[in-house]
């Protein structure tokens, strides 16, 4: 194509390295395009959608441009004028929360500042959910704590109690792994990977007997919460999260997978019929929540990433599920109290898991060794609707 005519092209419509040039050099042509764009966009039509589209090519172009205007013109874009008929909630969701990542990777903390100089009154809009991402981008990066900006704008954002500004400032140690992919050290596959990398509990007879023992103790909200990474990330299958009690303590060498294979778990139904034998490791809190951030952070095989905020947010959501604390619980508490608990890593050779993408199964035991909580979740390739 000759350069006339790439000229003559809409500017949504050219190649990525020209919206880049653009965004660069005349960041206000970009902005005044999505302004023509947004006033065209409607929920109804294939119009609609494709200035939608074009909308997210520009806004993600300026965000990942470094410059203090590209920086005010794309959380402008999906702060203020983006209408809300021009994608779905869980599509707007999405862009939001990319943008105020790619924002945080791309841009200078100083580029970033001035977005926070008004203080809202209000939480329920777009603007303010965007600086919401963008200070929990920012904690996850250990930076903007202690600008007085931005110190401000999340005092507020805790007195009208935003659901992230419950989060700690500053990334904790035991978030350490968060965003971190080691080579090598992807997902767990088989029995060999899992005892290559965690040290296996032997099995015992009595553990079987105590898990005969133990009694479900039901409670939606709850399991809601221990599933959300997985829920929100687009998992293939329902994650199972089930609890149980014991009617005396469990010795700490009978929490194993003879244990596990006994709780009536619809993650466990069928072992043994299958090619393969049960195991079980030991693992540590760290493990566990970096899985959690990390289902909802990179999202599923057919599903989506929810950005670094909220899936910190879903990852400790669902860490105190499983311990069954209170939502009050200071962090430092939660993280005190993990050492007193037994953590186990579980591979199963079942049906309900599907052996090929990502499988993860947890099981709990709290210090007083009477309360059990399990969490299993298996994501797949393969067309949804053939699942079962």
């Amino acid at each position: 194509m000759s350069g006339d005519d790439a000229a003559d092209r809409p500017l949504w419509e050219r190649s990525g390295p020209e919206l880049k040039h653009l965004a660069e050099f005349r960041p206000e042509e970009l902005y005044e395009t999505v302004r023509q764009l947004c006033r065209q966009v409607s929920g109804e039509g294939a119009g609609g959608v494709s200035a939608a589209r074009a909308v997210r090519r520009i806004v993600e172009t300026l965000a990942d441009t470094r410059s203090r205007d590209c920086a005010a013109f794309a959380v402008d874009i999906v702060g203020r004028l983006l209408p809300p008929e021009a994608m779905d909630r869980e599509e707007a969701d999405r862009l939001l929360r990319s943008v105020a990542a790619k924002l945080v990777k791309a841009q200078h903390l100083r580029d970033l500042e001035p977005l926070f100089g008004e203080l809202p009154e209000e939480i329920e809009c777009p603007a303010v959910e965007v600086r919401a991402c963008l200070l929990g981008e920012l904690a996850l990066i250990g930076s903007g704590s202690g600008r007085r900006p931005l110190d401000a704008y999340a005092e507020r954002l805790g007195e009208r109690e935003h659901p992230l500004a419950r989060l700690p400032r500053t990334r904790l140690d035991v978030e350490h792994r968060f965003t971190v992919r080691v080579r090598g050290l992807g997902s767990v596959k088989t029995a060999k990977q899992l005892r290559s990398r965690f040290p296996e509990v032997p099995p015992t007879d009595s553990g079987a007997v105590d898990g005969r023992r133990a009694g479900d103790v039901p409670d939606d909200g709850r399991e809601k919460a221990a599933a959300q990474p997985f829920t929100t990330g687009g998992w293939a299958r329902q994650p199972e999260a089930r609890f149980f009690t014991l009617p005396s303590p469990l010795s700490p060498e009978d929490f194993n997978i003879s244990f596990v294979k006994e709780l009536p778990l619809d993650c466990m139904g069928g072992e043994g019929t299958r090619r393969g034998s049960a195991l079980a490791c030991a693992t540590t809190p760290d493990d566990v929540l970096n899985e959690l951030f990390s289902a909802s952070y990179y999202g599923g095989v057919n599903g989506q990433g929810q950005g670094g905020a909220y899936a910190r947010l879903y990852a400790w959501g669902s860490f105190y599920a499983l311990m069954g604390l209170r939502v009050a619980t200071p962090f430092s508490e939660a993280v005190r109290r993990a050492a007193d608990y037994r953590w186990l890593r579980f591979m199963a050779y079942t049906d309900w898991f599907h052996h090929d993408t990502s499988d993860l199964a947890f099981a709990v035991l709290d210090p007083t060794r009477t309360r059990v909580a399990v969490l299993a979740a298996t994501d797949t390739e393969a067309d949804r609707d053939v699942l079962g």
